[in-house]
């Protein structure tokens, strides 16, 4: 039921507006909790992050500890920490940090505190995720004012587990840099790839199986795979039913499984591309008479880059 969509621009504009716009369209695919990762122009030095605390009250000591951290991993923060300003327990914050050595290890001790998850951690990225839906999510956190190149969204409708900022998606591909995902579907042998990666090192921080898709992409790409080879492989690798989309700084991919039950539709325009689980959505976007293709065969993958040029795809073999 849950809705997903994502959007490139080829002139780097008003990514966060087009995500928003998008989103709200499917609010109807779940309200319970709205999701945006948003990739700016990246920077040439260092990252931003997004960060989740549980707890308003402890804002300022979290934001202290965290200073501390990057300062003994021999960073320092770029610019003071913001964070929302809304009347809620939790509280949704950003930081700006140099470069970090370790940055798996970084995070790790990051979240060692508790009520302390980092949403994301990137040179382009920004995931930003909140109960309500888009439009909610829009007026709490201003996503609709963020420019960048593409973005994704998702609208979760809460069946298996609680309403909570953490529990939606986008989730990041942790450690990863820049790397995150929006899924619709469900995986069957999410615990023997998840028990995999955890003997090879990598750290989970929920139960959702869209987690370890990302992980799971980005171990891949981190072995040499192309994003293109690494969307094929998961078609055979990861059972289930699902279509989802992986952000990456060079753009979004797409793949779907066998089966092919969950929809997508996309839009190829000359300003840049949009996808989004149903066609009125793109039509928010395009008002005037466009060509829709649905991506409804199976074992479909697709890779969306920054240019016209950079457009690669086909079915797995």
């Amino acid at each position: 039921m849950c809705g997903i969509s994502g959007r490139v621009r080829y002139d780097a504009g008003a990514v966060g507006a087009d995500i928003v716009e998008l989103a709200a369209c499917m609010r109807h695919r779940g309200p319970d909790s709205t999701g945006f990762a948003v990739y700016g122009v990246p920077r040439e030095r260092g990252y931003v992050v997004r960060g989740f605390l549980d707890d308003r009250a402890d804002l300022d000591a979290t934001l202290q500890a965290f200073t501390d951290t990057t300062r003994e991993f021999g960073s320092d923060l770029l610019a003071d920490p913001t964070w929302d300003e809304s009347g809620q327990r939790h509280v949704l914050w950003r930081a700006e940090v140099d470069e970090i050595a370790d940055l798996a290890r970084w995070v790790e001790q990051v979240e060692a505190r508790p009520g302390v998850e980092l949403l994301s951690v990137g040179r382009a990225l920004e995931v930003i995720k909140d109960v309500g839906d888009a439009r909610a999510v829009d007026d709490k956190h201003r996503v609709s004012e963020l420019r960048g190149t593409h973005a994704l969204s998702n609208m979760r409708l809460a069946t298996e587990s609680l309403v909570s900022p953490i529990a939606s998606h986008p989730f990041w591909a942790r450690p990863f840099p820049d790397v995150c995902i929006v899924h619709n579907g469900q995986l069957t042998n999410y615990y023997r790839w998840r028990r995999r990666l955890e003997r090879e090192g990598y750290r989970f921080v929920s139960e959702n199986d869209s987690e370890l898709i990302a992980v799971w992409n980005s171990v891949q790409m981190k072995n040499g795979a192309s994003l293109r080879e690494s969307l094929v492989r998961s078609q055979s690798a990861l059972d289930g039913v699902f279509t989802y989309l992986l952000g990456t700084p060079d753009g979004i991919g797409m793949a779907k499984d066998r089966w092919a039950i969950k929809p997508l539709a996309v839009v190829a325009a000359d300003d840049g591309i949009a996808i989004a689980t149903e066609e009125q959505a793109l039509r928010s976007l395009y008002v005037d008479e466009v060509d829709v293709r649905n991506f409804d065969e199976p074992l479909m993958t697709h890779v969306w880059g920054l240019r016209p040029d950079e457009d690669e795809g086909g079915l797995a073999a």
